[in-house]
């Protein structure tokens, strides 16, 4: 059984903690842990919340209280390694890099890590990101496996509204906005692709858990699938972690 501390979150949630660190291993019992309590449908549960290192699980006391729930998570904890998590495929995210336009930071980026744009461009595309959550916007993806070379701090000022579709990096993190918001990230490009989409079965396009790889495009590309985007028609490319996409 791992060391995990069950603690309280106000009179309807607790937050069961896995670790301290940011690290695939303790993504993956959180993710297992996840798949034990939607199988197990506990009753009073309302909804599960995974982070990099945690799972907030939101109940109704009037249904569960506090003494039963953590009596059944002790239980289901006790049987986590015997939980098998499915294979992670890899979401493919077309983007469209630099420009004054869609990526107004890459040149920054590229200055500062001591990379020429291209070089910047072709680091950033060669990794398959895992999604360790998702949170801040609808959708708005937390990535780990960044390159260390691209390492770039964030805006010493914040922007007021980033486009949706913007790519970009803080520290040893990249992402996507999904909206349209503030946000202090350095911008290297743009994807056509709706990560967000209220008016879609499945608003969210990414999942915690799965992998994300960036692939550079011109701008005809880009224009093609964003129009195809706006349709509801174009679907993005995924494939299993591990094999070589076509």
């Amino acid at each position: 059984m791992p060391d995990v501390r069950l603690l309280l979150a106000g009179d309807t949630a607790l937050s069961a903690e896995f670790g301290n660190e940011i690290s695939e291993e303790i993504n993956a019992q959180v993710r297992a842990f996840t798949i034990a309590l939607k199988k197990s449908e506990i009753p009073g549960i309302v909804e599960l919340v995974p982070t990099y290192r945690a799972c907030m699980i939101h109940y109704d006391p009037g249904v569960i209280s506090y003494t039963a729930l953590t009596r059944q998570l002790d239980g289901l904890l006790s049987r986590l390694d015997s939980i098998e998590i499915p294979p992670s495929d890899v979401l493919e995210i077309p983007v469209l890099y630099g420009g004054e336009e869609m990526g107004p930071d890459l040149a920054f980026v590229a200055e500062h890590t001591g990379l020429s744009e291209q070089e910047v461009v072709e680091l950033h595309t060669s990794t398959e990101y895992l999604i360790y959550m998702l949170g801040f916007t609808p959708g708005f993806t937390y990535l780990g496996g960044m390159s260390d070379k691209l390492e770039t701090p964030r805006l010493k000022q914040p922007r007021v509204k980033i486009p949706a579709g913007s790519v970009g990096i803080a520290g040893k993190q990249t992402g996507v906005y999904p909206i349209d918001s503030p946000g202090g990230w350095q911008l290297i490009g743009r994807t056509p692709v709706k990560m967000y989409d209220p008016n879609r079965e499945t608003p969210i396009l990414p999942k915690a858990g799965q992998y994300i790889k960036f692939r550079a495009v011109d701008r005809a590309e880009y224009d093609k699938i964003a129009a195809a985007a706006e349709k509801g028609e174009y679907i993005c490319r995924t494939y299993p972690r591990g094999e070589v996409p076509k």
